[in-house]
């Protein structure tokens, strides 16, 4: 029996395909929670030169060759976490996070963080539950085309175990 999905680096082939679920999934823990402002601006079309940005710091979850999750890390920060709904609950976005863990582990950093809106409930318990600790508030500037745009948030942390030498 093969593994139900794989984790893998992404390439410049699933720019949109990671693009999609990013989008989706942004949309699903984002809309009500973030400022009417920051919504308008991400459009599907919004995020493809975005994840084109982070492919070489993304990795994907496939399933039977499809791209259902992603996670991008950006130096300490794990910066994005996405899986698409019909994905959730089947070990995946535990998977991605892991992965995402090691990237930040493996360039040296002894601690992770992230960023995660306020009224996201939902992905506040899953990270609580994979061991990271709400760190405080922190007024977390998204990029968009006309400029910056404060979105209320909180950072959490995580202590990372480096990798065996």
């Amino acid at each position: 029996m093969t593994e139900p999905f794989r984790i893998r680096p992404a390439t410049e082939d699933d720019v949109d395909a990671v693009a999609r679920v990013w989008h989706t999934a942004w949309g699903d823990g984002h809309k009500g929670n973030v400022p009417d402002e920051l919504y308008a601006h991400r459009t599907f079309e919004s995020f493809v030169p975005r994840t084109r940005e982070r492919i070489p710091h993304t990795f994907v979850a496939e399933v039977d060759g499809r791209v259902v999750g992603m996670v991008a890390v950006k130096d300490d920060e794990l910066e994005e976490l996405f899986v698409d709904a019909a994905a959730r609950g089947t070990g995946i976005a535990q998977a991605l996070i892991a992965r995402g863990e090691q990237a930040i582990a493996a360039a040296g950093h002894p601690r992770a963080w992230l960023a995660v809106v306020d009224g996201n409930a939902r992905a506040r318990r899953f990270y609580e539950r994979m061991g990271w600790s709400d760190a405080g508030p922190l007024e977390y500037e998204a990029q968009t085309a006309s400029g910056p745009v404060i979105v209320p948030s909180r950072r959490y942390e995580k202590p990372l175990t480096p990798p065996a030498s």
